[in-house]
């Protein structure tokens, strides 16, 4: 419990959990617990989605929801849908509107089948998505929609995860501004946190590589209390969100695409670009990726998980 009032192994589970079912929602087609060797045929024809965002998208949704159960969570991100959608998953909130989304193998094979899948579900968040009201692909708007719901709602807490790239784009750097339009106890509370893994999809992001210095010099010029964390660092995450003001700004730091593939024919993933979308598009044919994802699978040990979940829901 760290004398936090958390249960800081429950939070790395859930982030495993939903780590996986991300990874398996972009592949598998078929062995989702892989009780057996994964071949060729377990893997999908066609790989669409973006991983490189997921794993941090998992660690902000899990520590906030641990923190503040009942929060509203806007995600700046849309790409990183199977991350979303595995968080969806694990609470429940997919089953009141997709009963086929059991807590059981049942529920899994049908998540993970129907992404990226004919007449299942988008590669992006869309409004088929419980509590979602736009599409995914577009970036800028988070923080402005956050200020926006907050408004004349004093009752709400609001998390908004904005992504490194978003923060490059106009709508969102101009947002920065509206905190000071809800600086009143008719409204709701905001958090925001920039979610920086240092790239896009094919380049750095301003923001990934400006100075520590020059990150929170930004944000105080706005008016916001910046505090820079290790998004890897669950206790740190959850000290930070035991002592929350009304203007704190979190600057949360992971590895682009962490606990993914290291590298793939040469090219460095993790912590580069080339981890923003599908890091091994050859799976299906290529036994040397199909080994590499095995084993990226298998690292995050989703069997004991499994048991765990279909148990606890």
């Amino acid at each position: 419990m760290y004398g936090l009032g958390i249960d800081i192994n429950k939070i790395n589970r859930r982030i495993r959990f939903c780590n996986y079912l991300s990874v398996a929602q972009i592949f598998l087609q078929d062995n989702f617990l892989l009780n057996r060797p994964l071949e060729f045929a377990d893997v999908k024809p066609r790989l669409l989605g973006h991983w490189g965002s997921c794993p941090g998208i998992n660690i902000a949704y899990a520590n906030l929801k641990a923190r503040f159960p009942k929060m509203q969570f806007i995600l700046g991100p849309g790409h990183g849908f199977p991350a979303l959608q595995a968080n969806l998953y694990f609470d429940g909130d997919l089953f009141n509107y997709y009963p086929d989304a059991t807590p059981n193998l049942h529920g899994i094979e049908y998540v993970c089948k129907n992404f990226s899948w004919p007449y299942g579900f988008p590669s992006h968040a869309s409004p088929m998505t419980p509590g979602v009201i736009a599409e995914g692909g577009e970036l800028g708007y988070s923080l402005a929609t956050a200020y926006g719901a907050a408004l004349g709602k004093p009752e709400k807490f609001i998390t908004v995860l904005i992504g490194d790239g978003e923060l490059e784009t106009a709508t969102a750097l101009a947002s920065l501004n509206l905190n000071k339009l809800l600086d009143s106890n008719k409204n709701g509370h905001v958090l925001p946190i920039l979610h920086l893994n240092g790239y896009k999809i094919s380049a750095p992001t301003i923001y990934g590589r400006s100075s520590e210095r020059e990150l929170l010099q930004l944000f105080r010029g706005f008016g916001y209390d910046p505090v820079i964390v290790d998004g890897t660092d669950t206790e740190a995450f959850q000290t930070i969100l035991n002592c929350l003001n009304p203007n704190t700004f979190i600057i949360m730091k992971t590895p682009k695409g962490y606990t993914g593939p290291k590298e793939v024919d040469g090219i460095k993933i993790e912590g580069n670009c080339a981890a923003h979308q599908v890091p091994l598009p050859n799976a299906k044919t290529d036994r040397a990726q199909l080994a590499m994802l095995e084993n990226w699978l298998k690292s995050y040990n989703f069997e004991e998980l499994y048991h765990e979940f279909a148990y606890e829901n």
